[in-house]
């Protein structure tokens, strides 16, 4: 089963994903990963003169290394993946770095996605205002200006709608334990 944890910068996605290695015995791995591809990824969010379509490939070439030397090797051998963000990262966020550049560019995303990706079981969602988000990551960097977080949510609810069985919506606003107790009842009720 894979569960991957989503949710703008802020959100608190990160700290649930340190604190789940305590609680769920899993795989634990994350987007961008630790590869060259990843570093790649972090090289483009440090420019902000990065090219918003060469740096959609950067991830998306990233994200199918990821596929196939993490991912899809434990789930073949039978593991609990949980992954702090995945392609629905991608489709939130470059579709809103991409939007005025490409019609429709959630949706073009997805359709690069789409012949290799593996679908999520669960997408653990972790909701909080924009201003929160930009607050609480300290507005560093390009990704994290509350301006960019409010269309990055909206693609998010977008997803949620698309898909509502696979999401599951946790208020990130609550204190740290909370939320982490939140997203282990989660993740254990779709495990049963």
């Amino acid at each position: 089963m894979l569960v991957t944890l989503e949710g703008i910068d802020g959100s608190g996605k990160t700290t649930v994903w340190e604190g789940l290695r305590d609680e769920v015995d899993a795989t634990f791995t994350r987007e961008p990963t630790d590869s060259w591809y990843g570093d790649a990824v972090y090289r483009s969010i440090r420019d902000d003169d990065a090219d918003s379509l060469a740096e959609l490939f950067l991830y998306t070439a990233d994200h199918a290394d990821h596929l196939s030397r993490v991912i899809r090797p434990a789930i073949e051998a039978g593991e609990l993946v949980v992954s702090d963000r995945y392609s629905d990262s991608r489709y939130a966020y470059q579709g809103a770095t991409l939007a005025g550049t490409i019609d429709e560019p959630m949706a073009y995303v997805q359709d690069i996605h789409e012949p290799f990706t593996r679908v999520p079981d669960c997408t653990l969602y972790f909701d909080v205002p924009p201003e929160l988000g930009a607050e609480r990551s300290g507005a560093t960097n390009k990704f994290e200006q509350t301006d960019y977080l409010e269309r990055v949510r909206d693609n998010y609810e977008r997803l949620i709608d698309a898909d509502p069985e696979r999401f599951v919506r946790i208020d990130a606003t609550q204190s740290p334990e909370t939320v982490l107790s939140d997203a282990i009842e989660a993740i254990t009720a779709r495990r049963e």
